[in-house]
């Protein structure tokens, strides 16, 4: 059992980012509460793609060895136009992982019980203040050395405090699929890549296909906004399966799925991710296009790293510290931010061979590791 350092934490939002700061600082010996809005804790998500840096994390909150058990890494991320392979990208062997996001929320949530960490349901934070409080919709207020706010894209504890944001929507957007994997009934080919398929004529429409183990499979259906047709949920098996005829298995599969949703690609930018006592993460305070699949992983790592910055600090200097952290880890994260969303703006994807050094910068991020910054940069 860690010993305590009398430190206490209250967090927003019982999601990846929430998890892994709660976590992390149960280990670091505070306690820490965790405020969840919904009855019950549960990932509504499919799939994931798991880099370096996110890896990292996990295995410094003892995740890890959870999450290896019942997730992969696919040979290739392979990419293909209008159905003809253009890339098989490797990586040149940087540790990735594939999973589903209800099984790497299972081993969050059990990391996080471990080390002790209380969690609360049907509890709605409405309102954050920079001396460290929190206010629930009951009234009741609470008082912590520190106040994570990782209530997602609609963030009351971000709102409430008044942190200014830059935000912008992309013209596509995804529905999510998780489906049995069906490799026999898929036939011959190479059904353990990442395939990341693209159309774009007579129409845009994308697949991508992201095996997760060997049962389950994460399939994401891209669209415009603007095309009511490929946007439709439930989806229009036709319309997907005349684009994209090899993988009809799949799709209809997917088209049995119940209740799909659609979701448009947007982009939260903040000038600042901390003030006074409160400090957010996830896409509280960075929401981006998951063009280069990395808004968990920034998450996860923006959240662990916090956990370390507040520990070192005094309680004195701790709004100064959650400054200084905000100073070095800003820059990683919203330069991948924009890098996905120029992505989503040009479909640059679609031309394979993508992951380049500079747009797996934050794949091969370390949050663990004291020297990251020397190699990173961060603002002035």
């Amino acid at each position: 059992m860690t010993e305590k350092n009398g430190r206490h934490a209250e967090i927003a939002g019982a999601g990846f980012a929430g998890l892994t700061a709660a976590t992390a600082l149960a280990r670091m010996g505070w306690t820490v509460r965790v405020h969840e809005s919904g009855n019950e804790l549960r990932e509504q998500g499919a799939g994931i793609v798991l880099w370096h840096n996110s890896l990292k994390v996990l295995e410094s909150i003892g995740a890890l060895e959870a999450v290896l058990q019942d997730s992969m890494t696919p040979p290739f991320y392979e990419t293909r136009m209008h159905h003809e392979s253009v890339s098989h990208e490797d990586f040149g062997g940087l540790f990735w992982r594939t999973a589903t996001r209800p099984y790497l929320y299972k081993c969050l949530l059990e990391a996080a019980q471990r080390a002790g960490v209380e969690i609360v349901t049907g509890s709605e934070v409405v309102a954050a203040s920079p001396a460290g409080t929190l206010t629930l919709a009951s009234g009741r207020t609470l008082e912590a050395d520190l106040v994570v706010g990782a209530d997602g894209v609609k963030s009351q504890v971000r709102d409430s405090i008044g942190f200014e944001q830059e935000r912008w929507k992309s013209r596509d957007g995804i529905t999510r699929f998780l489906v049995p994997r069906l490799k026999d009934e898929l036939g011959e080919g190479e059904w353990d890549n990442v395939i990341d398929f693209w159309n774009l004529e007579p129409r845009y429409l994308r697949v991508l296909y992201v095996p997760c183990n060997e049962r389950e499979l994460y399939i994401a259906l891209g669209a415009p906004r603007a095309d009511e047709q490929g946007s439709r949920t439930p989806i229009d098996l036709e319309l997907w399966t005349s684009a994209y005829p090899e993988l009809a298995p799949v799709l209809a599969a997917a088209a049995q799925a119940p209740d799909p949703k659609y979701y448009g690609y947007e982009t939260t930018v903040l000038e600042k991710w901390s003030e006074g006592r409160v400090a957010l993460v996830g896409d509280a305070a960075h929401a981006m296009c998951p063009a280069l699949a990395q808004g968990a992983g920034t998450a996860m790592q923006n959240a662990y790293t916090l956990a370390v910055a507040a520990t070192e600090a005094s309680l004195g200097d701790l709004p100064d510290a959650l400054v200084e952290w905000d100073r070095l880890e800003h820059p990683v994260t919203e330069r991948c931010q924009r890098r996905s969303a120029d992505y989503a703006a040009n479909r640059g994807m679609a031309k394979g061979n993508q992951f380049t050094e500079e747009n797996l910068e934050t794949a091969k991020y370390d949050p663990t590791d004291p020297g990251r910054h020397a190699l990173t940069g961060a603002r002035k």
